[in-house]
């Protein structure tokens, strides 16, 4: 296997760890913190892929501003109680870890145990320009600029909504 192989099942597992981390977390700090190198894993996972404009889309828009929002949102909540949110291990953590790691392990075995020529038979000649910006630029200004331009008036008119209704309030 390759080196790009190797970096694809290592982020992959990054993810898959800190997705499960997430979801597990009682601190929402800390939930978030997970989720944020969870974002940062699928955009290297996208740039293994050779998309790279799905890459940094997924480091501004959901890294960037999304993650903000979440933290903005969990100070704003004010949890208080700092013993509460302690992390504690039980039986049932325990078990839902043992069973994760066998799916884990079942995964591994039957990914490494398949034929790579059966598969990539089936892609399709351009399938590595499918990501890229010049790929995704020219369908935004070809098949898909109809709905661009309707989804950016879309856009404006709810900015100038917000605009005259903040007016409004003063």
């Amino acid at each position: 296997m390759s080196i790009e192989a190797y970096l694809f099942f290592l982020f992959a597992l990054i993810a898959i760890a800190s997705a499960v981390l997430m979801v597990m977390q009682r601190n929402p700090v800390m939930s978030a913190l997970d989720l944020i190198a969870n974002f940062f894993c699928i955009a290297a996972l996208y740039l293994l892929l050779k998309a790279q404009f799905l890459a940094v889309i997924q480091i501004i828009v959901y890294t960037g501003a999304i993650m903000v929002l979440v933290l903005f949102v969990i100070m704003l909540l004010n949890l208080g109680d700092e013993k509460r949110l302690s992390e504690q291990f039980d039986m049932k953590k325990a078990i839902g870890s043992i069973l994760v790691a066998g799916f884990l392990l079942e995964m591994l075995y039957l990914f490494g145990s398949s034929d790579e020529s059966v598969a990539y038979a089936n892609l399709h000649p351009e399938s590595g320009n499918i990501g890229t910006v010049e790929n995704i630029g020219g369908e935004f200004f070809r098949r898909f600029l109809l709905p661009f331009e309707i989804a950016s008036l879309l856009l404006l008119a709810a900015i100038i909504g917000a605009v005259v209704l903040a007016k409004k309030r003063l």
